[in-house]
């Protein structure tokens, strides 16, 4: 007796059709299928909105500090659940894709990433001077008329940030790169030295302060010595996630040179990546509270929202206008340019992403959420975008460098400085210098707008200016430091896309190799393992020049095929 509803012909008896009765869902037409593809990103956007309107909306009751910070709770508990995934997304993401790549292919994307941050960066920092220049939102009565911190701070010094950032890049302890990094402080010399130079010195120093005195002079003992400062190296609260990069980058790279020896660590930190995917899809249903509450925290923790505004309104338009330039005309040029494709449908997929960067003033807190968008959604090649994104969450920031320039002439132009051509140029190459040393959390582009004012002797106590509308300035250079990395990886796909049709070759050409020993050597037939002289990962390395001539082969084949009008229809 056959299966239910089978048939019978001449006999002998049919499975049944699989088109009936069949489960499987239909396909989603029109407004539902957009409804389905975009639910995500009108649930960001949803929560964007509300948290505005929310926050302008409270404004007016005057809220107590206890009921702005249970508004702005759930925001919290939202971005500490982001920062928590961000430790194993980068470590799995890293070792995972560099495993995939060979050491030589692994080099080239590294420096074609390089060059393209710094190009970036450099690009902003220069759009930033032209801008900030044209427009001079910097008027001196402005100066005066703002209360501002009489505290002064020590000169942060370019070197030392330039130092620090090779201490954090190669740390000593990888364990607490997890929760430390080093930077350079100045702190006043040891009790013993600083009584041994008084004990010295003190003869000489009665003498002077009594000849002063004598002379009506009114020297005092406290204006003529001033404590001396000597440079430590500590560690201060914070994910060192450069020295995390670097470490996974070279682990990575080494896994994949010892054969399949390895492919049990790769495949363990590939299914880490995709659970903690998994996670980021889960956690993102919860967007409309958390983005909401913490935009609404934000606006209803500014104290004169209208009054800062007003008074600091042709700096954030300078800004504001660098990084819609830089996002709508340059950024999609350099597209166009290297992928040859639409650049603005590149750009709406990656809104959601855009817009939590947005919220969380944070590359490294939206960096789930823009690999969920530039894998899902834009398709790009998984090997890229794993060695690309978290490098660039920590050292690619195109609006800081923009934020930057434009944040140091403007404390000038305010202090009634004129900058030359050489101070000019200083600000740009120290602002792209400290862009890329900046750290992925918010408002750390205030640390380094210190260094640039340093450099060009501006005021650097004026920096307190700016603290008032950071916290919207810095949401707005974030989505350029966002959406920056997400192009470099795009461009770097393009630019390496012969590089990995012929790892797919490779790869095939692996499968088709005999069975591997243990030790990696190849088992022919009639041979032992110490007969055989044949490795596959030395295979493999030895003919990638020979399978990448082949692919262009095939591909000027392709094209003169279709210059002559033949298709060929054949299997």
């Amino acid at each position: 007796m056959g299966p239910p509803n089978s048939t019978t012909v001449h006999g002998s008896e049919l499975p049944p059709k699989t088109t009936e009765h069949c489960q499987a869902p239909r396909e989603l037409k029109g407004y539902r299928k957009w409804m389905d593809e975009n639910l995500m990103l009108l649930v960001t956007l949803s929560g964007v909105s509300l948290g505005v309107i929310l926050g302008f909306s409270l404004r007016s009751f005057h809220l107590h500090e206890d009921s702005i910070m249970l508004i702005s709770y759930p925001g919290e508990l939202f971005m500490r659940i982001l920062k928590l995934m961000i430790l194993p997304l980068v470590i799995s993401s890293l070792i995972a894709g560099s495993a995939s790549l060979n050491a030589r292919m692994n080099g080239k994307i590294a420096l074609r990433t390089l060059v393209y941050f710094a190009s970036t960066s450099l690009l902003n920092a220069i759009l930033g001077i032209a801008l900030v220049t044209l427009i001079h939102p910097g008027d001196p009565d402005l100066h005066n008329s703002i209360d501002r911190s009489t505290d002064r701070r020590a000169a942060v010094n370019l070197l030392d940030s330039l130092l620090d950032l090779g201490r954090n890049v190669f740390p000593d302890n990888i364990f607490q790169a997890s929760f430390q990094q080093a930077h350079t402080v100045y702190v006043p010399k040891p009790a013993v030295l600083h009584a041994f130079n008084e004990t010295v010195n003190e003869n000489v120093d009665e003498t002077l302060f009594d000849e002063s005195i004598e002379q009506g002079t009114g020297a005092q003992r406290e204006e003529v010595t001033e404590p001396a400062l000597i440079r430590v190296i500590q560690y201060r609260s914070g994910t060192n996630t450069l020295g995390i990069v670097f470490f996974c980058l070279v682990f990575g790279t080494f896994l994949g040179t010892i054969g399949s020896k390895g492919q049990v660590v790769v495949d363990f930190f590939a299914a880490i990546f995709e659970v903690v995917m998994k996670m980021v899809t889960c956690v993102m249903w919860l967007t409309p509270v958390g983005i909401s509450s913490v935009i609404a925290g934000k606006i209803l923790g500014v104290t004169d929202l209208h009054l800062v505004m007003a008074q600091l309104m042709w700096f954030i338009l300078t800004v504001t206008i660098g990084v819609v330039l830089y996002q709508f005309v340059i950024m999609q040029a350099i597209y166009y340019v290297f992928v040859r494709r639409n650049p603005f449908k590149f750009y709406a997929g990656l809104i959601q992403a855009m817009l939590t960067a947005f919220a969380t003033a944070s590359t490294a807190a939206a960096l789930p959420v823009t690999f969920r968008c530039i894998n899902d959604k834009l398709r790009v090649d998984q090997r890229i975008t794993r060695f690309v994104l978290p490098i660039g969450c920590n050292i690619n920031m195109d609006g800081t460098a923009l934020f930057i320039s434009v944040a140091s002439i403007f404390i000038a132009q305010m202090s009634g400085m004129t900058l030359g051509f050489g101070e000019l140029v200083t600000v740009l190459l120290t602002s792209t210098a400290a862009s890329m040393s900046s750290a992925s959390v918010p408002s750390a582009a205030l640390v380094l707008l210190l260094v640039v004012l340093t450099a060009i002797d501006a005021p650097v106590q004026d920096v307190t200016l700016l603290f008032a509308v950071d916290w919207f300035v810095d949401r707005i250079r974030t989505t350029n430091n966002m959406l920056g990395d997400c192009y470099a990886a795009a461009v770097v796909e393009a630019l390496s896309r012969k590089e990995l049709m012929a790892l797919d070759a490779a790869a095939i050409l692996y499968q088709e190799l005999p069975i591997s020993t243990p030790n990696g050597h190849v088992s022919l037939e009639g041979q032992t393992e110490l007969d055989s002289t044949c490795t596959i990962p030395d295979a493999v390395i030895v003919d990638m020049n020979a399978i990448m001539n082949t692919v262009q082969q095939q591909q000027q084949y392709q094209q003169q095929q279709q210059r002559n009008g033949y298709v060929n229809h054949k299997n």
